[in-house]
């Protein structure tokens, strides 16, 4: 009974709409590319040094995701949104007054990430219960919004760097986060929104090997996004690295950020319709046609539309991987174990965006990190194939 009163007095349109602002701002983090060579030029910095800035900030990203079901009950919703925007708003600030990467590493990469990876899994999950009929509808369109944030951002980045640099960007960025912060708590607190914590109460859906069942799907996760990550942190060197000009260079993260949202708002209904393990196993092929199409180097247009193609993959991964574990885990047990397995993403973010720049560095060409993504996408195929259906696809 205390689970319906619940439900009927939640505003649940409403607190997506609240999730999708917070996750809008948030998804930001994700057009880090367009300061690939301005922190060179100004930290005297290798390709690798800057772009381990954005590894470590999924490093963060993820613990906070990991550990986030141990403090997402201890704020109100409204509370919540407004606390983790601030502080990523103050990351942001610190990295602007750095006098080099290791600034940037404190504000951005720890501060920024780890905040980002606390408003990321709260959005998700609380408009995942807000909305408990249409869940993976839920997830998806949250993890869109936080994609077309990738996707608005480098431009409106781009335009500050050029004209005014690096700290003002960040600046600037702080503002639009804690305004977003602002905007979000106003929504969840008109909705009433409420956090609901795992009780004892709630099982898993039959699944005797847990643990055997969270290895496999971290290890296809984790397989899934690499290539996707990867391509975020090196989007415009990608584009760089296939010839394109400056103009095309710079909407490079936009092809890669409009793919992801689409496939972010597109991955509930396919996985509705189609199951969620056809789905999960063509995904990966998807990302294994965008770098062959890049390692060939069919030119500039070709490569944008390469980038889209992986982009559209990751998206619709990380929008159906936290519904399938719902459904398999439960609502609420989920989240924990949505945490374990989002570990195998922050994994492949410190890996391979640092990976790509080093080999970059040594040998001037993406080609080897092309065909490395190349392999380990046509892994997590293989392991998506033998996961089980979801819980909805069974009854």
């Amino acid at each position: 009974m205390a689970s319906k009163r619940h439900s009927t007095s939640v505003n649940g349109p409403l607190v997506l709409a609240a999730a999708m602002v917070l996750t809008l701002a948030l998804g930001s983090v994700h057009a880090f590319s367009v300061f690939l060579q301005p922190m060179e030029q100004v930290f005297a910095a290798s390709r690798a040094e800057v772009s381990f800035t954005y590894s470590a900030a999924l490093v963060c990203l993820t613990l906070a995701v990991l550990t986030g079901h141990l403090v997402f009950g201890a704020l109100r919703p409204a509370l919540f949104a407004l606390a983790a925007c601030s502080a990523a708003a103050v990351g942001c600030i610190i990295a602007s007054l750095a006098n080099g990467l290791w600034g940037v590493w404190l504000g951005y990469s720890i501060l920024f990430g780890a905040a980002n990876g606390f408003g990321y899994g709260y959005a998700l999950q609380i408009a995942a219960q807000a909305n408990p009929q249409n869940k993976a509808f839920a997830m998806g369109i949250t993890t869109a919004a936080y994609a077309l944030g990738a996707a608005v951002f480098p431009s409106f980045l781009d335009h500050i760097l050029t004209t005014a640099g690096i700290a003002l960007a960040l600046q600037a960025l702080a503002l639009v986060v804690i305004a977003a912060g602002i905007v979000a708590a106003g929504l969840l607190h008109v909705a009433k929104a409420r956090f609901a914590t795992a009780t004892t109460a709630e099982v898993v859906h039959g699944h005797e090997n847990s643990t055997r069942l969270l290895a496999h799907l971290w290890f296809a996760y984790g397989a899934g996004v690499s290539a996707g990550l990867m391509v975020i942190g090196h989007a415009t060197g990608l584009a760089t690295n296939a010839g394109a000009a400056k103009n095309l260079v710079v909407l490079a993260p936009v092809f890669v950020a409009v793919g992801n949202m689409a496939g972010g708002v597109l991955a509930g209904w396919a996985t509705d319709t189609l199951g969620s393990r056809w789905v999960l196993t063509v995904l990966p092929v998807l990302t294994l046609c965008g770098l062959t199409t890049l390692l060939i180097s069919a030119g500039p247009l070709a490569a944008l539309t390469a980038l889209g193609l992986i982009g559209f993959s990751y998206g619709a991964i990380i929008a159906v991987y936290p519904a399938v574990i719902s459904y398999l885990f439960g609502t609420l047990h989920g989240i924990r174990a949505y945490g374990r397995v989002f570990t195998a993403w922050g994994a492949a973010g410190l890996i391979f965006p640092w990976l790509a720049g080093y080999l970059f560095d040594h040998a001037q060409t993406y080609t080897t990190i092309l065909i490395v993504a190349a392999v380990i996408s046509g892994l997590s195929a293989v392991f998506a194939c033998r996961l089980p259906p979801a819980h909805a696809e069974r009854t």
